[in-house]
Protein backbone atom coordinates (compact mmCIF):
# COMPACT_ATOMS: atom_id res chain seq x y z
CA UNK A 1 0.00 0.00 0.00
CA UNK A 2 1.36 3.42 -0.96
CA UNK A 3 2.18 5.97 1.70
CA UNK A 4 -0.41 8.79 1.87
CA UNK A 5 0.85 12.05 0.29
CA UNK A 6 0.33 13.94 3.56
CA UNK A 7 3.12 14.72 6.00
CA UNK A 8 2.74 16.21 9.46
CA UNK A 9 4.53 17.73 12.43
CA UNK A 10 2.59 15.89 15.14
CA UNK A 11 5.63 14.32 16.78
CA UNK A 12 7.39 17.71 17.08
CA UNK A 13 4.23 19.39 18.36
CA UNK A 14 3.73 16.67 20.97
CA UNK A 15 7.32 17.16 22.15
CA UNK A 16 6.88 20.94 22.35
CA UNK A 17 3.64 20.43 24.31
CA UNK A 18 5.49 18.97 27.28
CA UNK A 19 6.22 15.62 25.63
CA UNK A 20 2.52 14.78 25.27
CA UNK A 21 2.09 11.06 24.61
CA UNK A 22 0.30 9.60 21.62
CA UNK A 23 -2.28 8.23 24.08
CA UNK A 24 -2.85 11.69 25.58
CA UNK A 25 -3.34 13.23 22.15
CA UNK A 26 -5.63 10.40 21.08
CA UNK A 27 -7.78 10.87 24.19
CA UNK A 28 -8.08 14.61 23.51
CA UNK A 29 -8.95 14.05 19.85
CA UNK A 30 -11.23 11.04 20.34
CA UNK A 31 -9.14 8.37 18.59
CA UNK A 32 -6.85 5.58 19.78
CA UNK A 33 -3.13 5.84 20.44
CA UNK A 34 -2.63 3.46 17.51
CA UNK A 35 -4.48 5.85 15.19
CA UNK A 36 -2.29 8.76 16.30
CA UNK A 37 0.82 6.61 15.77
CA UNK A 38 -0.30 5.65 12.25
CA UNK A 39 -1.11 9.27 11.32
CA UNK A 40 2.16 10.51 12.81
CA UNK A 41 4.18 7.90 10.87
CA UNK A 42 2.41 8.72 7.61
CA UNK A 43 0.79 5.28 7.33
CA UNK A 44 -2.74 6.67 7.57
CA UNK A 45 -4.40 9.91 6.50
CA UNK A 46 -6.74 11.35 9.12
CA UNK A 47 -10.30 12.37 8.37
CA UNK A 48 -10.77 16.08 7.91
CA UNK A 49 -12.50 16.29 11.29
CA UNK A 50 -9.65 14.47 13.03
CA UNK A 51 -7.09 16.72 11.34
CA UNK A 52 -8.94 19.80 12.62
CA UNK A 53 -9.19 18.30 16.11
CA UNK A 54 -5.45 17.52 16.20
CA UNK A 55 -4.60 21.04 15.04
CA UNK A 56 -6.93 22.54 17.67
CA UNK A 57 -5.20 20.64 20.50
CA UNK A 58 -1.99 22.47 19.59
CA UNK A 59 -3.65 25.81 18.86
CA UNK A 60 -2.62 25.59 15.20
CA UNK A 61 -4.31 25.78 11.82
CA UNK A 62 -4.62 22.50 9.91
CA UNK A 63 -2.04 23.68 7.36
CA UNK A 64 0.44 24.34 10.17
CA UNK A 65 0.25 20.68 11.22
CA UNK A 66 -0.36 18.83 7.93
CA UNK A 67 1.19 19.30 4.47
CA UNK A 68 0.02 17.93 1.13
CA UNK A 69 2.97 16.48 -0.76
CA UNK A 70 1.06 14.69 -3.48
CA UNK A 71 1.78 17.22 -6.21
CA UNK A 72 -0.81 18.50 -8.63
CA UNK A 73 -3.77 16.26 -9.36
Amino acid sequence: MAKPPISNDIRTLRFLAGEMTQADLGARVGVTRQTIAAIEQGRYSPTLETAFRIAAVFGKRVDEVFRWEGGAS
